[in-house]
C-alpha cells in the first residue's frame, strides 16, 4: 500500500503541484481542486498549521537601537556637507531610534524554516496595477500562519481544513471539491 497518492505525476511534478496548492490554500483560505489532490493537500497543510499553533508564542521582545535617515518635508533624505580627507562631501544625517522587535526562540526559528521549505513565495499585485511590477510586495505567509492561524486555532486539536464536494468536472468527470480552512 502506498503512503501517498501519486496523482499521475513524477515525484518532482507532484511535489511542485502540492507545494503550490498548499501555498495558495494558506494564502487565500480556500481553493477548488480534485478530491485526490485535496486529500494530499490536507495532510501537508494540517502539519504546517499545527506547527504554527505550537510555536505561536515562542518569541521574546527585544529593544534595539537602529539608525534611521532623517527626512525632510518632501520625504527626501537630509544631507549635510562634511569635510572628509580634505574634501567636501554630502553625507546623510541619521537619527538613533529605539525599536522593539520580536526575536524568535530557536524552536520557533526552526519551525519557521520548516514551513518555508514547503511554501512558495507569493507576490501580491494591486488590482489596478495588475500585470506590472510596480507596487508589488511579497506576502508573508509564514507570519500569517503564526499570527493569524496560530491564534485562531489555538484551542483546536487538529481538523483545520474542510473538504466539501462540489460535483463532477465537465471535461473528465473527476470529482471536484472545495478545500477550505475551518
Amino acid at each position: 500500500m502506498a503512503m501517498y497518492r501519486k496523482l499521475g505525476k513524477t515525484s518532482s511534478q507532484r511535489k511542485a503541484l502540492l507545494r503550490n496548492q498548499v501555498t495558495q490554500l494558506l494564502y487565500h483560505g480556500k481553493i477548488v481542486t480534485t478530491e485526490a489532490r485535496a486529500k494530499e493537500i490536507r495532510k501537508i497543510a494540517e502539519k504546517l498549521i499545527a506547527l504554527g499553533v505550537r510555536e505561536k508564542d515562542n518569541f521574546e521582545e527585544v529593544t534595539v537601537t537602529a539608525k534611521v535617515a532623517k527626512k525632510d518635508a518632501d520625504g527626501k533624505r537630509v544631507k549635510e556637507v562634511k569635510e572628509i580627507n580634505g574634501k567636501q562631501k554630502k553625507v546623510t544625517v541619521y537619527d538613533e531610534v529605539q525599536k522593539t522587535i520580536k526575536k524568535d526562540k530557536p524552536s520557533k526559528l526552526h519551525a519557521r524554516r520548516q514551513i518555508l521549505s514547503v511554501l512558495y513565495d507569493v507576490t501580491e499585485v494591486p488590482a489596478k496595477a495588475a500585470g506590472r511590477k510596480a507596487n508589488t510586495k511579497k506576502a508573508d505567509i509564514v507570519n500569517k500562519i503564526f499570527d493569524e492561524y496560530g491564534t485562531k486555532y489555538a484551542n483546536r486539536n487538529g481538523g483545520y481544513t474542510r473538504i466539501v464536494k462540489i460535483g463532477q468536472r465537465k471535461g473528465d468527470a473527476a470529482m471536484e471539491v472545495l478545500i477550505e480552512l475551518v
